[in-house]
């Protein structure tokens, strides 16, 4: 039997079967890039909202790695309400690196529907370090020790009952961070994309991270980069760290790649085909990115 990688399957996500699109009711996607945005982007936000409500999303969270995302959450909510838009923000050099004050008015903001607090990201002192040289980059230790705006923005996000990504951040930042955010009150703890080539955190690692009670995420949108690893790979990460500590999401939204909802489903009907159970999708796509983002 051949086995295509999961960038192969990319190219066979143009066209979905209407009847394919149950598949994805009540799925939650806590990573999606839109427009507007000062990077370029495949759709617009209220694009991506009509396309979830079609196929019966329960939720997604849009991202943007330079301003915060709780005023378009917010306004996106009222044009299409039947699918629930969370937003959040990334404490790279644009908003001041890791700010508390943009972080709170971030939590503040009408409607209350910005959740996530991720870490810097392509500002991250880990990518200068390992991927190339920023000038802008944003430390969060020195010496080894956490600054203390981040200890402070651990604080805001327990105050505000926030959820935390660790971004671009080192494995070792990320196995330092989990116990001592979890110390400071943060109930929820996401390892942002693992596999990717700006994280490059170890399977070990990874497990440890469950252990110590952050999910793991997995996203489409790592795994469609030209020279990633195969969809057996990839898959077979998921297993070793296990479904339950897993949240799959696209990472999608860029210009020539799937649109978030076309790629969830191809992603999901891959999943399926590799022996994933419903049981387990469930788990990954709805169960665990709902305790996430909070809403159960």
């Amino acid at each position: 039997m051949m086995h295509r990688s999961i960038a192969a399957v990319a190219a066979l996500l143009i066209v979905v079967p209407l009847t394919a699109q149950a598949q994805l009711e009540g799925v939650i996607d806590v990573h999606v890039h839109s427009a507007p945005d000062s990077r370029a982007r495949g759709l617009d936000a209220l694009e991506v909202a009509r396309m979830a409500q079609r196929y019966g999303m329960r939720a997604v969270v849009m991202k943007n790695h330079y301003t915060h995302t709780a005023s378009l959450a917010y306004v996106v909510s009222q044009v299409v309400p039947e699918v629930q838009f969370f937003g959040g923000i990334a404490l790279n050099s644009s908003l001041g690196g890791v700010n508390p004050a943009a972080v709170e008015h971030m939590a503040l903001t009408t409607g209350g529907l910005g959740k996530i607090v991720w870490l810097p990201t392509f500002d991250s002192e880990h990518g200068h370090l390992t991927n190339r040289p920023n000038p802008q980059h944003v430390p969060i230790r020195r010496n080894g020790e956490f600054l203390p705006e981040v200890l402070r923005v651990f604080e805001l996000v327990a105050e505000h009952d926030l959820s935390l990504a660790t971004g671009h951040s080192s494995p070792d930042e990320t196995l330092a961070m989990i116990p001592i955010a979890k110390a400071a009150g943060v109930e929820r703890i996401i390892v942002t994309h693992p596999e990717s080539a700006l994280v490059k955190m170890p399977i070990d690692m990874q497990r440890e991270a469950a252990a110590l009670g952050a999910w793991l995420e997995y996203p489409i949108g790592i795994a469609l980069h030209p020279n990633a690893m195969t969809f057996e790979e990839f898959t077979a990460k998921i297993r070793d760290v296990g479904p339950e500590h897993v949240i799959l999401s696209t990472d999608l939204g860029q210009v020539m790649r799937p649109t978030p909802a076309d790629g969830f489903l191809g992603y999901l009907n891959q999943m399926r085909d590799a022996g994933f159970t419903q049981a387990e999708l469930d788990v990954m796509t709805k169960t665990n990115p709902a305790r996430f983002i909070g809403l159960e």
